[in-house]
């Protein structure tokens, strides 16, 4: 019987009727093979191992966790895919082709529009429900990693190449804005009241804190890395904010570290530094805040830290080079309960 199954079991509220409980996966992209690995994160096993394409990068889910979608960088040939993905089934239900090499895509909160970055200097907008191209934005630089605003109404890209964040108008397709930064920006993260934008950026092992409203850098960060260890070159790749909004952590790939900053504070500061294995590269946290999910792109593996100790409780081996990790909550459905 399944930790799940136990879970349903022993929640049933008052007159037999089963309390609706909600399922979370954590969901990898293996950006060197054809697959992505699907672990469950109650027990942090691997459930099951889908074939979506070759070089699958990018992910991202609706709001209500219904629907992903995946990209497919295609990395030998001279197209990408988009492809629809049930994450309730764990299933492809739908695929097109678009521009070449997509990378980090964004969509709406309700899934009706996706935004991709693609090896062609432009940003596609895809219109999920017709599998329509409505417009190519032109970016210049390599567009690279997209976020959406909570509220759906602005999409924010990191070009690599170009040293800004672009700020792109979802009502209309166009380009609104750009925020300058120091050097080309790698992976963003956005706060939920998005007043604050924070960026990996090229050359520095650290992150750069952006003001929304002045559209400027307002804090420079570096990492306090051991000294031991600045012998060997490296970059930042991987930042997320603890869900709760006090924490910024940061992957610190070729010296295999993970740094915590306290947000509270201002400017921030490191409070802790985990040691990885084989080169974190991408984070995502459990909504609860309980666990931070970190690929290990060298190591072919996920590591699971606790958040509260910052202490690794697990260490899950996937396929070739994961990347891209996303956890997706899916509400429990009465027709769960019957089988």
């Amino acid at each position: 019987m399944t930790v799940v199954t136990i879970a349903l079991l022993t929640a049933l509220v008052a007159g037999g009727e089963p309390a609706r409980l909600p399922i979370q996966k954590l969901y990898v992209a293996n950006s060197l093979g054809n697959d992505i690995h699907i672990i469950d994160t109650a027990t942090n096993n691997v459930i099951k191992r889908v074939e979506v394409g070759p070089q699958p990068h990018g992910l991202v889910a609706t709001a209500r966790g219904d629907q992903m979608f995946l990209t497919i960088e295609n990395t030998a040939g001279e197209e990408g895919e988009l492809v629809w993905f049930d994450p309730r089934s764990d299933t492809v239900t739908h695929r097109m082709k678009i521009g070449p090499r997509p990378n980090q895509l964004a969509c709406t909160p309700d899934g009706k529009l996706v935004y991709v970055p693609c090896d062609d200097a432009t940003w596609w907008v895809i219109d999920t429900v017709k599998s329509e191209v409505l417009k190519k934005i032109p970016t210049g630089g390599r567009p690279h990693n997209t976020l959406c605003s909570a509220d759906g109404k602005r999409m924010y890209l990191g070009p690599k190449g170009s040293y800004h964040v672009l700020i792109a108008d979802v009502t209309v397709h166009k380009l609104i804005g750009e925020i300058p930064t120091s050097d080309a920006p790698r992976p963003i993260v956005l706060s939920k009241d998005e007043k604050r934008l924070y960026a990996n950026v090229d050359t520095l092992i650290g992150f750069e804190v952006l003001d929304l409203k002045d559209r400027k850098v307002i804090h420079r960060i570096e990492a306090e890395v051991p000294a031991e260890l600045l012998r060997k070159s490296s970059r930042s790749h991987g930042i997320g904010l603890r869900p709760d909004e006090k924490e910024l952590w940061m992957c610190d790939v070729y010296h295999d570290r993970t740094y915590v900053f306290d947000i509270t504070v201002d400017p921030p500061r490191q409070i802790e530094s985990i040691v990885m294995q084989g080169g974190g590269y991408w984070m995502c946290f459990a909504p609860d805040g309980k666990n931070c999910y970190i690929s290990e792109r060298i190591g072919d593996s996920v590591a699971v830290i606790d958040t509260a100790t910052k202490k690794t409780v697990a260490r899950i081996t996937v396929g070739r080079a994961p990347k891209r990790v996303l956890v997706v909550t899916l509400p429990v459905s009465n027709d769960q309960f019957q089988k």
